[in-house]
């Protein structure tokens, strides 16, 4: 008897077919006359079996059946399709705002390792949950974003890196997120590692664990203190209760922002309730407490409100600071500086050959691969090759092409 047992797969019965979950939320199915054929069979959560065959001849046919089953994986969340990038799939991890690494010339890094949310917030600046017109998500390998960081790391030369993990969405539906953490602790250059999370999915234990394993920062996208108009930001149900409590109980374990997005019209009366909590459950040790962000409008993202202007935004901050004499603007709070930024391979307006490799996130985008970096390319209908494309965007390592051929 062959027993197969898996850390990132389980299994479970779907009438004719028996459906593979990854990583918790992604999913794809194979036909249980299929399976047969590799032998009679059983599954038990990570678990299958197969009866009268070798665990070698078992495990290469079952690898050749879940090689194929990759290339219809599907979110949980969304039933959309799902792109696994890993350290054999050809895509890079620098060149796209979707995921991997982004190195805006700092010590901070950003850290991208999946994408999707549970909620569906009105104000998304890239249009994430239940609403979203994105039209697949990605999820990328742990070991290779860990591998990638290290090699961003030691061209830098700092000795003190923030590592910072965001997502286009919710980065705690990431199965891998503990240990991704504890990983990243473990590179000597990383002094902080920070999460950017709408709350819902913490709890004490999991607070617990993202701590022991070296989480310093949580940055909570807590909007409001009052039910309603928490739920009608977040597009959705939002346990503002829970939240609340677990918000409380952060600071005993590491340094918490208070983060809310002041959104006109919505939340204008909350931004003073919500620092005089951020004080009174003692966030900001080692950072400010509260930290609010002013909206921006995004051009695939949702734009509930128009933009307020920077001088405007401000100009109420500071009004609300002398009314209510608590401190709601900070320039200063974290240990910022510039530092090397990744070479560009590409500089604007140059005419470059790339392999596509996969879809993008919206309708008929393209993400091409060279030089270890990869390119969006909108209005691109050859799903595989090499294509010819002029570069419009380089910023930053986040790179755009205009298709030529």
């Amino acid at each position: 008897m062959a027993e197969l047992t898996f850390k990132d797969l389980s299994f479970e019965e779907k009438g004719s077919r028996v459906r593979v979950i990854f990583l918790k939320i992604f999913y794809f199915d194979i036909g249980k006359s299929i399976l047969e054929k590799i032998g009679n069979f059983k599954i038990s959560q990570n678990k299958i079996e197969f009866k009268d065959i070798t665990d070698k001849k078992a495990q290469r046919k079952f690898s050749m059946l879940l090689l194929k089953g990759f290339t219809k994986l599907k979110n949980r969340l969304n039933n959309k399709p799902a792109i696994y990038v890993h350290k054999n799939s050809g895509i890079p991890l620098i060149g796209t705002n979707y995921f991997g690494l982004i190195d805006r010339g700092t010590n901070i890094i950003e850290i991208k390792p999946i994408t999707g949310c549970n909620l569906s917030c009105i104000y998304c600046s890239v249009d994430e949950g239940s609403s979203s017109k994105r039209k697949l998500d990605f999820v990328v390998e742990k070991d290779y974003i860990v591998e990638e960081l290290k090699k961003l790391i030691d061209f830098k030369q700092e000795s003190y890196i923030d590592a910072h993990i965001n997502a286009q969405g919710e980065p705690l539906l990431y199965a891998d997120i503990i240990d991704l953490v504890a990983d990243i602790a473990k590179i000597p250059q990383v002094k902080a590692i920070s999460i950017d999370t709408n709350g819902t999915l913490l709890n004490k234990q999991f607070i617990d664990k993202l701590t022991k394993a070296g989480l310093t920062r949580i940055n909570l996208s807590l909007n409001a203190l009052n039910k309603g108009i928490a739920d009608k930001m977040a597009g959705s149900s939002y346990n503002l209760s829970k939240v609340m409590e677990l918000a409380a109980y952060i600071p005993k374990k590491m340094d918490l922002i208070i983060a809310p997005l002041f959104l006109p019209g919505y939340n204008d009366d909350q931004l003073v309730k919500l620092a005089k909590f951020a004080q009174k459950i003692g966030a900001g040790k080692n950072c400010p407490g509260i930290g609010i962000q002013s909206f921006l409008p995004y051009k695939f993202g949702r734009n509930p409100v128009k933009p307020m202007e920077m001088d405007t935004f401000t100009r109420k901050l500071r009004d609300l600071e002398k009314k209510h004499s608590i401190k709601l603007l900070y320039t200063q709070g974290f240990n910022v500086k510039k530092c090397k930024e990744y070479p560009k391979p590409f500089k604007k307006r140059e005419v470059v050959e790339a392999n596509v490799v996969c879809p993008g996130r919206l309708n008929h985008e393209m993400l091409a691969a060279a030089k270890n970096r990869l390119i969006s390319i909108p209005n691109c209908y050859q799903n595989e090759g090499l294509v010819k494309i002029r570069i419009k965007r380089a910023k930053h390592n986040i790179f755009l092409g205009e298709l030529l051929n």
